[in-house]
């Protein structure tokens, strides 16, 4: 069994005193590393969809190096701390991204041209992948691109590189002024195009005849009971159209034209230097929301999204050797079926719907009593943090009242687990993967005292999109795959992490991490000397 925390040692030393992992000469590095980061993607959609695969999707997973038994090892399986994972090779503890509700909102960075929330890294803690080649070759440059501001951002750490999203309030894509002052030609030019906004009024229709699909396209637990079936229309007005963009299959194919355009632009990948760029594909997520992960529609969309992919690597193939790009792809989280549709599958009873409003209630009349503010104790998901300095100004101990509110968690039938943070540590994290998923979670300086595990399958009372955030296998487990010369074509049983993949790539690259990692090099998918 791995050790819980496997580090790469940082070098600084001249390169003559690098171990020889680190020495590679210009000729053995990639120019270019390709990160695919799919929001929400299970690995059992190569699988399950893979006669239909004829793209990128199918290229990368059954021509690349496969880790097929690959998770994110942490927690909170949302989008912030996943994409801080990915190219950081260490766990949320250590980036300091524990929620996506405090992920990336910054009120100091505001938006160059739209009104969405400010946005910046400034609370991602130490480094990334692009750091690590830019203290080698400082010539090394970066772009990051995606829907989501999180999945654009927390890539590339606290690098002021070239990050970019979509904005819903006007359909473009934009960055803040933690990057930048003015957008750059290029992305003015793809914003030009308006593409959203000519995508007024159009449907999204089926790919393959509707006999290709097993799912069926009547299940009206889907998208809260409205517009459950093919075809779906987009508002006819321009800005409903930009604002519904992320639920189409279309917004990817804008992500990855745009990185496509920004490559060009920034004259990424011609080396001598090895460059980063970084997409973060969302559609897979909003859509997997609406409709669930086995429903027609997420189907429709990976298809859709195999197609994309594929004729993206094609068109870089064009444009850069083939032979100098390295491709990594992940996913921020998986995610949970909608219980009651499991239980009408499995003729099995769905798990209770959990609700911790009641024990917070109590919560507040006990507080109330004892002559403390209500807000010394708050939840943030599965979070309970407690104010210590207003218990010690009102003289009021929080430990009794913090246990009482932890008893009345454990009596819903719904939850699974409430545990002290301190007491995490001393439980066996070798079986127990919710344990070892919280500790990976939370850093040691964040005043979290109690997690709050549901019971595994279930979802909060009152939703109605799918849900992922748990700390089960099916909200962690994701896929893990490279692909390039430098790996090598199969699909590897071995357990790996998402933490693994950073390191791996600063193998190929040849550069040193400059801090200790949680991740290790996956030896297993390498091939020496690579294949040319």
């Amino acid at each position: 069994m791995r050790r819980l925390v496997l580090s790469v040692l940082a070098f600084t030393a001249a390169p003559g005193l690098l171990p020889a992992q680190y020495t590679r000469s210009a000729a053995d590095r990639p120019r270019l590393v390709v990160f695919l980061t799919v929001d929400q993607f299970r690995p059992d959609y190569l699988d399950r969809w893979a006669p239909q695969l004829t793209g990128g999707l199918a290229r990368l997973s059954q021509h690349g190096a496969f880790f097929t038994n690959a998770f994110q090892d942490h927690g909170v399986t949302e989008t912030a701390p996943g994409h801080s994972v990915t190219m950081s090779g260490r766990f949320p503890r250590s980036t300091g991204i524990v929620r996506n509700t405090a992920g990336v909102e910054d009120p100091q960075s505001p938006l160059l041209t739209s009104r969405d929330a400010p946005a910046s890294p400034y609370r991602f803690r130490g480094s990334v992948l692009i750091d690590w080649i830019r203290t080698r070759d400082a010539r090394a440059r970066a772009l990051s691109i995606s829907r989501k501001d999180r999945g654009a951002i927390l890539p590339l750490g606290r690098a002021k590189q070239n990050v970019f999203w979509y904005a819903t309030s006007n359909g473009e894509f934009t960055t803040s002024r933690y990057y930048a002052d003015t957008l750059p030609t290029w992305i003015k030019r793809v914003n030009g195009r308006r593409v959203p906004q000519r995508l007024a009024g159009q449907q999204w229709t089926l790919l393959l005849p509707a006999a290709e699909y097993r799912e069926p396209d009547d299940v009206p637990f889907e998208n809260n009971g409205r517009d459950f079936t093919f075809p779906h229309t987009m508002p006819t007005d321009s800005v409903g159209a930009a604002a519904e963009l992320p639920t189409t299959p279309w917004m990817d194919q804008l992500t990855l034209d745009a990185a496509l355009e920004g490559l060009q632009a920034l004259q990424l990948g011609r080396g001598p230097q090895t460059d980063v760029v970084a997409i973060s594909l969302s559609a897979t997520d909003y859509i997997g929301h609406r409709y669930g992960p086995d429903s027609r529609e997420q189907h429709d969309n990976v298809l859709r999204l195999d197609r994309a992919l594929g004729a993206f690597i094609d068109s870089l193939y064009k444009l850069r050797d083939s032979s100098t790009i390295v491709f990594a792809l992940t996913a921020d989280h998986g995610v949970t079926p909608f219980p009651e549709l499991v239980a009408q599958r499995t003729h099995r009873p769905a798990p209770p719907r959990f609700d911790m409003r009641p024990a917070f209630a109590s919560l507040v009349t006990e507080l109330r009593q004892a002559g403390v503010d209500t807000t010394a104790i708050t939840r943030d998901g599965p979070f309970i943090f407690a104010d210590r300095t207003v218990f010690r100004s009102a003289g009021v101990d929080p430990d009794p009242i913090l246990r009482r509110l932890a008893q009345r968690l454990r009596a819903l039938p719904s939850i699974a687990r409430v545990e002290r943070v301190r007491d995490l540590a001393g439980k066996d994290t070798v079986h127990d993967a919710v344990t070892r998923r919280w500790l990976h979670m939370i850093p040691a300086d964040v005043p979290i005292e109690y997690v709050v595990t549901a019971r595994e399958g279930t979802y909060p009372v009152g939703a109605t999109i799918a849900e992922h955030g748990a700390p089960y296998d099916e909200d962690a487990h994701v896929p893990v795959i490279f692909y390039g010369p430098w790996f090598r074509a199969a699909r590897i049983a071995d357990r790996a992490l998402v933490v693994d993949m950073a390191p791996t790539l600063a193998e190929v690259v040849g550069v040193p991490p400059t801090e200790r990692l949680d991740g290790h090099v996956l030896r297993q998918a390498l091939v020496s000397p690579p294949r040319r």
